[in-house]
């Protein structure tokens, strides 16, 4: 089962406990102007063909969470749990979106937002039974084009987000 957007933010919100309106407040500190209804509305799980046909569930009810909204989320949790960092002469206000793949980009900037140690992140890891060295997790965290970068599987992101609710909802 692969997840996608939405139901890594259900799943991260879950984690760390985080209300509805720190959401908002997350959103907005990564360039995402949200009503309280529309987060609501990302923290949706989208339906598959066969449940869109049942008459319960409208369009509407739903916004999927493309790469750029997700990035800029990642973004603004970062600003949200360390605080806005003054940019230096030259750069850019807000960090500029690197499309990398989700998953890689929710294990590094989880990672900053909540300054993590690498070892941190292999505890968390294996509190939900998932073991991975050193090693694998430096390939996961390097940026995109480096000749060690290794992809994300979502089993890693999914057991990251389970290890994450075990830590901080104990």
């Amino acid at each position: 089962m692969n997840i996608d957007n939405n139901d890594i933010l259900i799943r991260l919100r879950y984690a760390l406990d985080l209300k509805n309106t720190e959401m908002v407040d997350i959103f907005k500190h990564g360039g995402i102007e949200l009503s309280k209804d529309e987060v609501l509305k990302v923290l949706t799980k989208s339906m598959d063909h066969e449940e869109l046909e049942e008459d319960t569930y409208e369009e509407d009810d739903h916004i999927p969470c493309d790469d750029e909204m997700f990035e800029s989320f990642l973004n603004g949790f970062i600003t949200f749990k360390r605080g806005k960092r003054e940019p230096k002469p030259g750069q850019a206000e807000r960090p500029e979106l690197t499309y990398e793949h989700v998953n890689n980009l929710l294990l590094k900037k989880v990672k900053i937002a909540l300054s993590l140690t690498s070892e941190d992140m292999i505890e968390i890891l294996g509190l939900a039974d998932v073991h991975i060295t050193k090693g694998e997790l430096g390939a996961i965290l390097r940026r995109d084009g480096h000749k060690n970068y290794r992809i994300c599987g979502d089993r890693y992101a999914r057991n990251f987000l389970k290890g994450l609710a075990i830590r901080y909802r104990g």
